[in-house]
């Protein structure tokens, strides 16, 4: 019996996304491919490792026992493969890092030509989702490191600051909202107030911006994206807190938004590079973040002067 890593990298891949065809997208295969390699783990094991069921795969009990050993595998082998890439030069080969919804859309458009300018033999792999499954992943060795919002309360992982992101409220500029400029934070009409989704870390600093009026009713579309909330807003259907680093890219593709600063001290995100803090990539880690920082501050600039 011998399993090979390809298969580990595909059976875990399958236990995180407990779907065959978004397990296949994310190791860049094909389903068929992804259900022939499982189908052939489990001739090799003797014994059934997951189950379809409606649509969506639940592990068996085989299944859920080797996961742990699997994952553990896989993290002594990516250790080593960092201890010896670091032989090679900074920012060589596969990197996988993983960013917040709030923040991927503005900064990888930039951030991405810049590192391949600079380490054209870096290999980036790039994942989009809520911090925590962000935190998860890379927890489980899934993600090298991730780009979210502090403060993320997990004693394994290493927290490097990238910037400060100021926050903005985005009215309609034919709308009924008539905002004073700068705006204090008691002014802000929570009942006018659109958040996004559960989950978003976004929302939950739009709560806490504006948590002396919490007993006014918030409005809730479920929206999961600022694009979305934009458009709505941009509709005269409310406001919504903007982040300064979505001004340049949303200002410039929606029309009919007037942003309004904060009166000092601006309320605002901190935005960091997590890692775990038993990485021996430290040297790579170090050179994204000032890649991140220099993006970033470009970025912020060009908010700046909007």
């Amino acid at each position: 019996m011998k399993l090979t890593l390809k298969q580990m990298h595909y059976f875990d891949a399958l236990a995180r996304a407990l779907h065959f065809g978004r397990a296949a997208a994310a190791v860049n295969i094909t389903q068929p491919a992804m259900s022939a390699q499982i189908m052939d783990m489990e001739a090799r094991l003797g014994r059934k490792l997951v189950e379809r069921r409606h649509g969506r795969v639940v592990l068996t009990e085989a299944g859920q026992r080797i996961l742990p050993h699997i994952r553990r595998i896989l993290r002594d082998v990516q250790s080593l493969e960092e201890m010896l890439s670091q032989d090679r030069g900074l920012l060589v080969g596969s990197l996988r890092i993983g960013m917040i919804p709030t923040i991927a859309p503005y900064l990888l458009p930039h951030l991405i030509p810049h590192l391949q300018a600079h380490y054209p033999k870096l290999e980036l792999k790039v994942r989009e989702a809520i911090t925590d499954t962000l935190v998860g992943e890379l927890l489980d060795g899934g993600l090298d490191a991730i780009v979210a919002a502090e403060p993320i309360n997990e004693p394994d992982l290493h927290a490097e600051h990238i910037f400060r992101d100021r926050f903005y409220i985005a009215s309609a500029t034919s709308g009924s909202d008539v905002l004073h400029s700068p705006l204090t934070e008691d002014q802000v009409a929570l009942d006018r107030l659109m958040l996004l989704d559960e989950g978003h870390c976004l929302r939950d600093q739009a709560l806490a911006v504006c948590a002396k009026g919490t007993e006014r009713r918030l409005v809730n579309f479920g929206a999961t994206s600022m694009t979305t909330l934009l458009q709505m807003v941009s509709n005269g259907m409310g406001l919504t807190l903007l982040p300064e680093i979505a001004i340049p890219s949303e200002t410039a593709s929606l029309r009919g938004l007037t942003i309004t600063p904060f009166a000092a001290p601006a309320p605002h995100r901190d935005v960091a590079l997590f890692w775990r803090k038993s990485s021996k990539r430290l040297p790579d880690f170090g050179a994204l973040a000032q890649s991140i920082k220099a993006v970033a501050d470009g970025i912020l600039a060009q908010a700046e002067a909007a």
